[in-house]
């Protein structure tokens, strides 16, 4: 990163994605960190409604799958803690 807060791509990635000079470059910010995307790229990953619920719907049975192979504990996990503890950490006692 430069003092102007230019970022330099290494050719070997900018070839990879098919970047030129002169192309558009979006920061998208994610979970991780932020990912840069090329502009023409973002506009073709749009989805419709339809899909984004279909992907959002088989993710959730996903999630079902999973959790009906998780072995559940017997009994609740006891804890050394109360609900009113997690108001006064940090706080002079």
């Amino acid at each position: 990163m430069t003092s102007k807060l230019q970022i330099t791509i290494p050719k070997r990635i900018a070839d990879q994605y098919g970047i030129a000079p002169g192309d558009e470059i979006e920061f998208v910010p994610g979970a991780e960190g932020v990912r840069l995307v090329p502009a023409r790229a973002r506009a073709a990953l749009q989805l419709g409604r339809e899909e984004r619920l279909r992907l959002f719907d088989a993710a959730t049975a996903r999630q079902r799958e999973r959790e009906r192979e998780m072995p559940l504990p017997a009994t609740a996990p006891s804890r050394d803690w109360r609900r009113d503890d997690l108001y006064s950490r940090g706080e002079p006692r």
